[in-house]
């Protein structure tokens, strides 16, 4: 499967044209993961986004890491397949990652995107950029609406709990 075939999969890259795809396909890069294999760790500075070709991914967090006493045991938060996108924060700002990413399927391939290569099309090529960014946000809201549906659920079970 060829690259662009994997970006126009995902839902950022809605409305670009072949040849902005290509364009964005020239400065990706390839790799191969194992189930259980570590992309990236929490709390480490980023600068590079991710689409899944072929597999899954976990997202994952560490409630210790905000002083939750729950030991070191990262909790899976998300799972995400082909088409997907993730460590997209990074096109944003430029701190640290909000969450890790671990494989969760042998054989998982990934087309990774550099953010200062992606900018630099963006910049090049405005209408483009326009495009991915509004796409980037429409992403990024519907990521923070399905975190808002999750933390209101854990709160309303922690209420429950107090109350029986």
């Amino acid at each position: 499967m060829s690259v662009v075939t994997v970006l126009r999969q995902a839902d950022i890259f809605e409305d670009l044209t072949n040849t902005q795809l290509e364009l964005i396909a020239s400065i990706c890069s390839e790799r191969h993961y194992q189930s259980g294999d570590v992309i990236f760790e929490e709390n480490t500075p980023g600068d590079e986004m991710y689409v899944i070709a072929n597999g899954e991914v976990e997202i994952i967090v560490n409630p210790s890491l905000v002083g939750a006493d729950e030991g070191n045991d990262s909790h899976a938060i998300a799972t995400l397949r082909r088409g997907q996108v993730f460590g997209e924060v990074s096109l944003v700002d430029e701190g640290l990652r909000s969450a890790g990413a671990r494989c969760s399927q042998q054989d998982t391939h990934l087309i990774v995107i550099p953010r200062e290569k992606l900018m630099l099309l963006c910049d090049t090529y405005p209408q483009m950029g326009y495009r991915l960014m509004r796409n980037l946000a429409a992403d990024l809201a519907m990521k923070i609406r399905h975190t808002d549906l999750q933390v209101r659920e854990q709160l309303m079970w922690a209420k429950r709990g107090k109350e029986g």
